[in-house]
C-alpha cells in the first residue's frame, strides 16, 4: 500500500491518501478517521458513509 501525506500551506499534516495495489484509494484525516473512498474503475467518489459525492478523484477535497 502506498501512502501520500497531505499538508497545508504551513506544512502541517492534514491527512493521508492510501492507495491499494488494485488502485482503490482511501482518504483519512489527521486523526486517522476515514473521510472517503475512490475506486478508479467505477469512478464515483464516496464519503465515509458510502454516499456518492462526486465523480473523479476528489479525495483531497474531503479532508478538512
Amino acid at each position: 500500500m502506498k501512502r501520500q501525506t497531505l499538508r497545508d500551506a504551513s506544512h502541517h499534516m492534514i491527512g493521508t491518501i492510501d492507495t491499494a495495489a488494485d488502485g482503490k484509494q482511501t482518504a483519512r484525516d489527521v486523526r486517522n478517521r476515514t473521510t472517503g473512498y475512490y475506486d478508479p474503475r467505477a469512478n464515483p467518489i464516496r464519503d465515509a458513509r458510502f454516499h456518492t459525492v462526486g465523480h473523479g478523484n476528489l479525495l483531497a477535497s474531503l479532508i478538512r
